[in-house]
C-alpha cells in the first residue's frame, strides 16, 4: 500500500508503514465491520467497512450537515467524541453491535481515543 505513495514527510511515511502492518492483521466482516478512523489537522472521519465485499457500511464526519451545527465552536476532542457517537448510533441502528477498531496508523490517544470512547457510549463493543 504505502510503497507506491510519494509522501512529503517522514512522519506521514512512518504512519503509513504502521497502517500497512495493522491492516495485515485487522479485517472487517459483515457481522463485525472494521471501524476505521482518519484524522486530519482539521477534521475527524470514521467509517465502518465490510472488507469481504469492500463496502462502507456507515460513515460519519464533522463536516456532515447534521453534525456541523452540533460541533461548531467546540474543542477538537469533543467533536471527535460526537463523531464516534454518531457512527455508533448508525451501526446500532443497522443491528451491528461489535466492530474491529482500526486506528489507521495513528496513536491511540487524543482524538482517535475520543472517537473510540464515543462509539462505546453509543453501544458498540470492540
Amino acid at each position: 500500500m504505502a510503497g507506491h505513495v510519494k509522501v512529503a514527510s517522514e512522519k506521514v511515511r512512518k504512519r503509513l508503514r504502521r497502517k500497512v502492518h495493522i491492516r495485515l492483521r485487522v479485517s472487517g466482516t459483515a457481522e463485525r465491520p472494521r471501524l476505521s478512523v482518519f484524522r486530519s489537522a482539521r477534521y475527524v472521519y470514521a467509517q465502518a467497512v465490510d472488507d469481504t465485499t469492500g463496502r462502507v457500511v456507515a460513515a460519519a464526519s464533522e463536516i456532515e450537515t447534521n453534525l456541523k451545527e452540533a460541533v461548531a465552536g467546540k474543542p477538537k476532542k469533543e467533536r471527535a467524541r460526537l463523531v464516534g457517537k454518531v457512527i455508533g448510533e448508525k451501526l446500532v441502528g443497522l443491528n451491528v453491535k461489535k466492530v474491529v477498531f482500526d486506528r489507521n496508523g495513528f496513536i491511540f490517544h487524543g482524538r482517535v481515543k475520543e472517537v473510540a470512547d464515543g462509539a462505546r457510549e453509543a453501544g458498540l463493543e470492540f
